[in-house]
Order: structure tokens, then C-alpha cells, then sequence
């Protein structure tokens, strides 16, 4: 059948927002055509082969669940699955000139920290810590797919003063040298506020806070799961979904402009077979503030910076451990933290602050494969390789601004170098190669992702993050701009970033009037 030319709603950008925003609306009846810059859907959330001639699917961008609602999966009936991690975490560390580490889970929390720290005080305030922001999260998740809480209302409903004063009030860094005393526990716990957030523990803009509070809160637990299949499988089944619901996706066709007159919009949009024009009652935008400002011919946003370096790999084996208290299936099952202790944190973003690729770069690391072999192909699989996946801290987009090839390099060098650093055997000794001959590893910088993606400064949350209340800025969804009729669906809305498919849903369920 030939496309219309005329919708209820059009969506530019079919990443896993757009896709769940596609897959509510049709399901509720209206008109819905998704329009997609690049050859595929999925955004950051997808699995792909990056490594020629070798069957490894490997979540290239995005890589594990926390925020998704499981109301999201139910109300589109998405055949996906996450699998709990066995181990929440393990740090490597060397005190007395011993390799030692600590190993958060299995059982073994409370025995590891004694044996790093000497007592049980750690221990105790990290099970105080934490159940204090079990008690937020099990309040605030489910807000997330509600309109928009005012702020007293969300202080209301959390209602411990403590935990408001943590998040909400005053640096986390405060809380965390208030709470701990070792300097690798204190790190441990600040790493939920760096990722992908450029910024010190004491920062007075909170943005730290909002990433911490993100992190924490996932599906009313904080637990961060596996795809089941990667992540490509979440985007492929809403993809499904939508479809199935009667959602037109068009992929390589990209809007390149928007005009409005508040209750009718027209969407320019580029494709192979040329430049055309799309009428719809309305528009859902998954794509950056700064792409919705070009859209729609209006002054840029402030810039936006990422901070990460993303590196993904194939082991023919893992690694040894200096540390041989620890088998090493166990250390990669979790999060594998590297150069996280709170000091070496704080040198890091002192040094990347000053314009310098850390000595120490801090990262994490984990293993998709030893819970979820199925990315795997079953030759490879067979013969014991795995993934690894290395997300880094600390690594601002102005670093790779003059050469970023060159920035790329001596920043993967010395990531690796602090890994190395807690093994018998060199990381590179265990890698695989791919069809070439060539060792299979490649890292993405923010300027990497901003050219790959079109995410702004390679931000993988597109912009800082926001508090989940409403301002004086924000509609009753936190979706809404400007015009009545265009709406924010990507990262960049309120109680968006990550992959949680919120932002999806609530563009969906203001479009509805909800």
C-alpha cells in the first residue's frame, strides 16, 4: 500500500524512545510514521558485529537495563528479557603490598569488606547507605511514568529528610565522606554519579546528584540486568511491536525540517527517492534539544559535552587475576571497577579539567557474556571467548577536539594500562582477532558517538540530567515545549537518558491527552 502523506503523528528518530512512542500511539488507534536518519532502528540500543568475520552480536553503544519499567514491556507485550547479574560488583586494589579487592555480592559482601577494611564498620554503613536509597527508589521509579510530580510532592512521597538532603541538597560527595571512611568504598559508591556526567563529587550544580539518583533507582531496586540477546533485542521488539500495532518506520528517511502552527505541523523529510513533505497533527521528536532547535529554526541550546570512553572487546579467554581470592568468572560477572578508588577519582577529573587524558583513567568493566552466552555464536561460545565491555569515566569531548584518532589512542593505552595493572597477563594477550588478523577491540569517543549517532558532544544523555519534578519550565509530562503540538521524546526530556523507554511513553501519553 502507498504511505499516506497525512498523520496523527509523526516521530522523528526511531532510537528505543521513538519506537515505544510509535508503539502506544497505534496501539491507541491514531496514524503513526516513524522517520529514521540511519539504515537501521534502535539508536544507541543496538547489537551489532563489529569485528569482521566473527559471530559476536555485541551491544555496541548502550549495554545494560536499569530504568525500563517493566509496565513498558507489559503494556507493548514485548517478547524481552534481562537476567540479574550474580555479582553486583567487584574493585581490585593492592593494600600492604597485597593484591586484594572487594567483592560486592554472592553472599560475600559483608566478609569482603572485612577482610579489606579490617571490621565491620564499612560494611555496616554501606547496608545503611544503600537501604537508604532502597527506600528512594522504591518511591520515585514508579513516579516516572506518572505526570510530573511538583517537588514537595516528590520530597512528600519520599519522605526520609536524610536521603532528600543527600540527593536533592547538598553535593553527594558530602554523604560519602560523611558515610565512609576508606577511600576505595567511598570511590565505589561515587562511580553511580559519573557515568556519562563530567563532573567532581562536590560540584555545586548537583549535576552529580542527578546522575547518582538515576542510577540508584532503576526498576524500584537500583540493579542494573543483561539484555537477554543484547540490547539490539529490546529495539528489534519494539520495532516489532510498533509494527505490529500499524506504525509505519521508514529508516534512511531524515527530517531535516519542521514547521508548526501549533496545531498543524509539516515534517521536510530526505530520503533516497528525494525531499518531500509529511503533514501530521502532531510531532514527537527523539532526537536532542539540539536537533529539535535546528528542526524547528530556533537559537541552539547550550552545548553539551560527553565524557566517556566506550570500548568494546572479544577475549579468547578471560584474564588472570592477581588478585587469586577472586576466580575471575565471578570478578567480570558484575561491574568490574578500575582506577575507582574516591582520590583517584578526583585526580582524574582534576587532570581531564586541565585539558589532560588522565594518567589513571578510571573505568568499568563487565562480561555480557558469562550471563547471556547468546550473543556469542556457538563455535565461539564452544571454545571459552567472551565479550568485554569497558565504559570510561573522565574522558570529556574537548580531549579528543584537536586529534581524535590520536586522543582515541593514548586514551584506550592507558585505560588499558590500569586494567593490566590487577592482571597476571595482559589484557591484549587474550584477545581475539577478527578476519583480518586484526585484535578485536575498538573504543568510541564522545566525538565518536556525536559523528556516529548524532548525539550532542557524544552526551549520551543528550544534556545534563534533570531532577524528576517539575520546574517552572516543565508541562505536566515533562515532554512538552514550546509549541502545543511538538513534543520531546528523546533523552533530553525530563526523566529521560538511559534506556528506559520513558521519555517514549510520556511524549505518548501527553500526545493521547493523558
Amino acid at each position: 500500500m502507498p504511505a499516506p502523506d497525512r498523520y496523527d503523528a509523526v516521530i522523528v528518530g526511531g532510537g528505543h524512545n521513538g519506537l515505544v512512542a510509535a508503539a502506544y500511539l497505534a496501539r491507541a488507534g491514531q496514524s503513526v510514521l516513524v522517520l529514521e536518519r540511519l539504515a537501521g532502528t534502535g539508536g544507541a540500543a543496538v547489537s551489532t558485529r563489529p569485528f569482521d568475520g566473527v559471530d559476536a552480536r555485541l551491544s555496541r553503544y548502550s549495554y545494560l537495563v536499569s530504568l525500563l519499567p517493566r509496565k513498558i514491556v507489559r503494556d507493548l507485550g514485548l517478547d524481552f528479557a534481562v537476567r540479574r547479574r550474580t555479582i553486583s560488583s567487584y574493585t581490585p586494589t593492592v593494600r600492604g603490598g597485597r593484591a586484594t579487592g572487594l567483592l560486592v555480592g554472592a553472599g560475600r559482601t559483608r566478609d569482603s569488606f572485612a577482610a579489606l577494611t579490617g571490621s565491620d564498620r564499612e560494611h555496616e554503613a554501606w547496608q545503611r547507605f544503600h537501604g537508604m536509597m532502597s527506600g528512594v527508589a522504591e518511591r520515585v521509579f514508579p513516579t516516572l511514568t506518572e505526570p510530573l510530580p511538583t517537588r514537595d510532592a516528590l520530597r512528600e512521597r519520599i519522605g526520609d529528610a536524610e536521603a532528600w538532603r543527600t540527593l536533592f541538597e547538598e553535593p553527594v560527595g558530602v554523604a560519602v565522606e560523611r558515610c565512609f571512611d576508606d577511600d576505595l568504598v567511598r570511590g565505589v559508591v561515587l562511580t553511580d554519579a559519573l557515568i556519562g556526567t563530567f563532573a567532581d563529587a562536590h560540584d555545586p550544580s548537583l549535576r552529580q546528584n542527578r546522575c547518582f539518583l538515576y542510577h540508584v533507582i532503576g526498576g524500584g531496586t537500583g540493579d542494573w540486568d543483561v539484555p537477554v540477546g543484547g540490547m539490539g533485542a529490546l529495539t528489534d521488539a519494539l520495532a516489532l511491536a510498533a509494527r505490529r500495532a500499524g506504525a509505519r518506520i521508514r529508516v534512511r528517511h531524515e527530517a531535516t525540517r519542521i514547521d508548526t502552527d501549533g496545531t498543524r505541523a509539516e515534517v521536510t523529510v530526505r530520503s533516497p527517492e528525494g525531499e518531500h513533505v509529511v503533514a501530521a497533527r502532531r510531532v514527537l521528536v527523539n532526537a536532542s534539544p539540539q536537533a529539535l532547535a535546528a528542526l524547528l529554526g530556533d537559537d541552539p541550546p547550550a552545548p553539551a559535552e560527553g565524557a566517556q570512553l566506550k570500548v568494546n572487546m572479544l577475549l579468547t579467554r578471560l584474564p588472570r587475576l592477581r588478585d587469586r581470592s577472586v576466580d575471575p568468572r565471578e570478578a567480570f560477572a558484575g561491574t568490574f571497577h578500575i582506577a575507582e578508588g574516591y582520590g583517584q577519582l578526583a585526580a582524574a577529573y582534576r587532570e581531564a579539567a586541565a585539558g589532560r587524558i588522565p594518567a589513571a583513567p578510571p573505568s568499568e568493566i563487565y562480561c555480557h557474556s558469562l550471563t547471556d552466552p547468546s550473543i556469542l555464536g556457538p563455535d565461539l561460545a564452544a571454545r571459552g571467548h567472551h565479550t568485554l565491555t569497558l565504559f570510561g569515566l573522565h574522558a570529556p569531548a574537548r580531549l579528543f577536539a584537536a586529534d581524535n584518532a590520536a586522543a582515541r589512542a593514548e586514551s584506550l593505552a592507558a585505560t588499558l594500562a590500569q586494567l593490566d595493572a590487577h592482571l597476571e597477563e595482559p589484557i591484549a594477550d587474550c584477545l581475539a582477532v577478527d578476519g583480518n588478523g586484526e585484535p578485536c577491540v575498538e573504543a568510541k569517543t564522545p566525538l565518536d558517538l556525536e559523528r556516529e549517532l548524532g548525539l550532542p558532544g557524544g552526551h549520551i544523555f543528550h544534556r545534563d540530567l534533570a531532577f524528576p519534578h517539575a520546574t517552572g519550565s516543565t508541562g505536566r509530562w515533562g515532554v512538552e515545549t514550546d509549541r502545543a503540538n511538538i513534543l520531546l521524546c528523546g533523552a533530553g526530556a525530563v526523566r529521560g537518558g538511559g534506556v528506559s523507554g520513558v521519555p517514549g511513553h510520556n511524549a505518548a501519553m501527553a500526545a493521547l491527552g493523558r
